[in-house]
């Protein structure tokens, strides 16, 4: 059974999940969005073919899970899609946090995927009961 105040508050993880379903969309839809702030396409080069799949590949994984927290009823279905989007975010800092090219961009790689997972992982106690 859902609180009033946790169904009150299921707007957060909603709000994170729509802002994780438009960034994905946008990544999709022109992976350099994704590949120029993380070293994956130099400036002025063209965007190598296997770096906009695999962007775009990212971005699906992403669409569905920012779908999957807007939409999903409050309580267990909306808990278990938060915690898919923070397991994601958990993989972007390990994956992107270590092999990205140059110190700086995997540090900044990292810092989103930290903050990013960290507020979605926050909105699961807004996710009811």
């Amino acid at each position: 059974m859902t609180t009033t105040k946790s169904r009150d508050l299921t707007w957060i993880p909603r709000v994170l999940g729509v802002a994780t379903a438009g960034y994905s969309v946008a990544i999709i839809a022109n992976p350099a969005l994704f590949a120029r702030p993380t070293g994956l396409q130099a400036d002025g080069a063209p965007l190598p073919t296997a770096t906009a799949i695999g962007v775009r590949a990212l971005g699906g994984r992403d669409l569905a899970s920012g779908l999957a927290m807007a939409l999903a009823p409050a309580g267990k279905a909306l808990k278990t899609a938060v915690a898919v989007r923070v397991g994601a975010d958990v993989a972007d800092l390990a994956v992107l946090g270590t092999s990205l090219p140059g110190q700086q961009y995997r540090a900044k790689a990292a810092g989103v995927a930290a903050v990013w997972g960290t507020l979605c992982g926050l909105s699961y106690l807004a996710a009811g009961d």
